[in-house]
């Protein structure tokens, strides 16, 4: 399933989330592997200081592998599906894993990414 979410950075922990990416230790430890750098790769930040990009989760609970992981520097804001769950073919079982090279949110991730400015911790 693809998410769409919106976080802010937690007051302080800004130095510690670029140095995590720079040194690609962000989620270190977690099944989502690289997931993590390929959403900041693609995140943008708002003019009010949200943080927003679409993640992939295979969890039966929306990000529960990765929240631990991206509470560590994000107060999470919200959650949401990124396109409808009747559509996706991992969700309806044609097709497992399917949302690591589904395109099924290319229109939302076009508009993203040209919202705000691209995130740098």
């Amino acid at each position: 399933m693809r998410y769409l979410v919106t976080a802010r950075v937690r007051p302080g922990r800004r130095e510690a989330l670029a140095q995590a990416v720079w040194t690609q230790s962000l989620g270190m430890g977690s099944i989502a592997g690289d997931e993590y750098l390929r959403d900041m790769a693609h995140a943008r930040e708002l003019a009010d200081g949200r943080v927003k990009w679409v993640e992939v989760c295979f969890c039966p609970t929306p990000l529960a592998e990765e929240r631990p992981y991206w509470e560590e520097y994000f107060d999470l804001v919200t959650v949401k599906d990124a396109h409808a769950r009747t559509t996706c073919r991992d969700e309806s079982g044609r097709e497992t894993w399917a949302c690591c090279d589904c395109d099924c949110t290319a229109r939302l991730e076009a508009w993203l990414a040209r919202q705000g400015r691209p995130f740098e911790p």
